[in-house]
């Protein structure tokens, strides 16, 4: 006859014993702690500051880490001691800084204030071929149809675009703000970038220093992965955007569209965002070539559906591939939620701290895994299927 158990024993046997059971209790813990620390937010303030601070220098500097890195271990490879090649690889960029503002900064300066000066009269001919639309006879049978008032739609049109104006120029004071913390990212960034290229290569076996020595190892295999996906990420990216920059110019320049520099630009620069970035760099494209001719809106629209088919079919699978192995649909409500969330920021973050993201999780759903008692049916047929195919 098997003997009682007491309060203690089934207590122990239910709630200690139970790993599930425990994970739900540490959890708990942390979010109590969190919740506390929230209502002492003096302790957090200069945390906060400090991550404000350095947040875009060391984010700005890890993106050029990780175009840099490889010509840096190149060079290293060819015996090229890595504090020599850091420093040739700075006066090249120097260089090359300096004959951008020479040579191309003037001619986009100039296409930019052409651009602005030209916005009212683009306004105003939007304005008239809209007007001359509406006034059309199918244009009148339609709004009888469907009880659609142009006057209204445009005087709507206007009130916005207003409201639009004055909002940017009451944001004047946090742009000014912004461009502070800009400008304090540039000139911090060469020196947080020296260092990142000389001891980059430490900092993962730094970090996991300060771990339990048994998870070392694994913890070492994480930051591999994490490293191989945000690097794929963002040097395809960046290679991308560059190839849909030169190929839209060029396009511009043969079909003669104005402001091809600083459109191709705009596109170079969406692009980085995938999916969203190309349907916004559209658009001033689009209202360019309108404003220009029926013929020349054909035209780029020409040009940038070849652009887009070259960028689909062989840019894109050359250089990115499967890498990510993120589903687009999954990719796209990542960038918008991230959007909403974090604003333009969370928008060129989200791909890449996505990907890291589900590394780490898909790891540490793997340790719990192996752990639990929960997939051991899962764990016996595994190993009796690799058994049969092994002639066992």
């Amino acid at each position: 006859m098997e003997p009682q158990q007491t309060g203690a024993s089934r207590f122990k046997q239910f709630i200690l014993n139970n790993k599930f059971v425990i994970f739900l209790l540490v959890l708990l813990l942390i979010g109590l702690n969190i919740f506390i620390f929230t209502k002492i937010s003096y302790i957090f303030t200069p945390l906060t500051v400090l991550f404000k601070t350095i947040l875009l220098p060391v984010l700005l500097a890890g993106v050029v880490y990780y175009l840099l890195n490889p010509i840096v271990d190149a060079l290293e490879k060819r015996r090229v001691k890595r504090v020599y090649s850091i420093i040739i690889l700075f006066l090249l960029i120097v260089g090359i800084i300096t004959v951008l503002l020479v040579s191309v900064i003037p001619l986009i300066t100039d296409q930019i204030t052409n651009l602005i000066h030209d916005l009212p009269k683009f306004a105003e001919t939007l304005r008239v071929q809209f007007d001359d639309l509406t006034d059309s006879a199918l244009s009148t049978q339609l709004q009888q149809w469907f009880d659609f008032n142009s006057a209204e739609m445009t005087g709507k049109i206007t009130s916005t675009f207003t409201n639009w104006l004055n909002s940017a120029w009451s944001s004047v004071g946090s742009f000014v703000h912004t461009l502070k913390e800009v400008v304090l990212a540039i000139v911090t960034l060469p020196f947080i970038l020296f260092y990142l290229l000389k001891d980059g290569k430490k900092l993962p076996k730094r970090i996991v220093g300060f771990l339990p020595t048994r998870l070392r190892k694994s913890s070492l295999g994480v930051f591999g992965e994490m490293n191989e996906q945000i690097s794929s990420y963002i040097r395809g990216q960046i290679i991308i955007s560059f190839c849909i920059g030169v190929l839209l110019y060029i396009g511009y320049i043969i079909i003669g569209l104005k402001y091809s520099l600083v459109l191709a630009l705009i596109a170079a620069c969406t692009a980085v965002v995938p999916y969203l970035g190309p349907a916004i760099a559209i658009t001033p494209a689009l209202i360019v070539a309108a404003v220009d001719s029926p013929i020349m809106l054909l035209k780029m629209v020409v040009i940038w559906t070849v652009v887009q088919l070259i960028e689909g079919k062989f840019i894109s699978p050359q250089i990115m591939g499967k890498s990510l192995q993120i589903h687009p649909i999954t990719i796209i409500f990542v960038i918008l939620t991230a959007g909403n969330l974090f604003g333009v920021a969370g928008v060129i973050l989200a791909v890449p701290g996505y990907a890291v993201l589900k590394v780490f999780f898909t790891h540490l759903f793997g340790y719990f895994t192996s752990r639990s008692t929960l997939y051991d049916d899962d764990k016996e047929s595994v190993s009796i299927e690799s058994g049969k195919g092994a002639g066992v």
